[in-house]
């Protein structure tokens, strides 16, 4: 049964220029909760931004996604092998992974089929790392625009899986023994181009423009610019970033969520 819902490969160059990059402190914590470094699965890649990341790390990635457009936009590298497949149903053979992480990507997952294959291809003891950033902040004048987009223009634009990322995967039911993880965030220091251009990679902005014709960054730009301030200086954009880690529980866990 294939579920992929694609909300990225139409965009999929943008998406890849236009998203913030994790902090190097995430993917050393990761090595760190890992026994072995031989193989990582990136699932839902992407255009590999986490993959890139793992090759510092471990000897080799395998990186996939079921969007090929995505994964044509990836940046090639001699460590890491790309696939066009789901995450419910991966090539790589049991028990061979040191761990499997998922970017940003865990709620568009089949939860119960994804967690099967992954405790499939986890080595014993491997870990699972799922993780997800929030809603951004730059500043008082900046985020009250930013709410009149995200919760006004486009609050009935987001797909239904958005409200995993809004509980930062703490209503997924995690099947696995729970790892507590350090508290990070993504940081970026952008100009307003580089700012808008992040607004207008989300899911909801491009599932506006297809179902209107209006570009809804475009609706709130002018207020943007006011609250921005000079266009080429750079504000600090920050996420909080939630990981969701752990390893083999005793009991596999057959629903989906509570």
């Amino acid at each position: 049964m294939n579920t992929f819902k694609d909300h990225f490969s139409g965009h999929a160059t943008t998406y890849a220029a236009a998203r913030p990059r994790y902090p190097e402190s995430l993917f050393e914590w990761i090595a760190s909760q890992c026994k072995s470094h031989s193989l990582a699965w990136d699932a839902g890649c992407g255009n590999g931004q986490a993959s890139l990341a793992l090759t510092d790390y471990f000897d080799r990635v395998f990186a996939s996604d079921p969007s090929a457009r995505q994964i044509a936009s990836a940046e090639p590298h001699g460590s890491i092998t790309y696939a066009v497949e789901p995450a419910e149903h991966c090539s790589l053979a049991d028990n061979s992974a040191d761990c499997v992480c998922v970017a940003q990507a865990l709620h568009w997952f089949d939860f119960a089929r994804f967690f099967a294959e992954a405790k499939r291809v986890l080595k014993p003891d491997g870990v699972l790392l799922a993780w997800t950033y929030e809603k951004s902040s730059v500043n008082q004048d900046v985020d009250a625009v930013f709410e009149k987009l995200y919760r006004g223009i486009l609050d009935d634009h987001w797909p239904p899986e958005r409200k995993y990322v809004e509980s930062a995967y703490r209503d997924i039911v995690f099947p696995f023994t729970e790892i507590e993880s350090p508290h990070f965030e993504l940081r970026c220091d952008w100009t307003l181009s580089q700012y808008l251009a992040y607004l207008r990679s989300w899911s909801a902005s491009q599932r506006y423009l297809k179902a209107t014709g209006i570009d809804a960054v475009a609706v709130i730009e002018d207020d943007m610019r006011l609250a921005w301030g000079k266009p080429e200086e750079t504000h600090s954009v920050i996420w909080p970033l939630t990981v969701r880690a752990g390893r083999f529980a005793s009991l596999f866990f057959e629903g989906e969520h509570r």
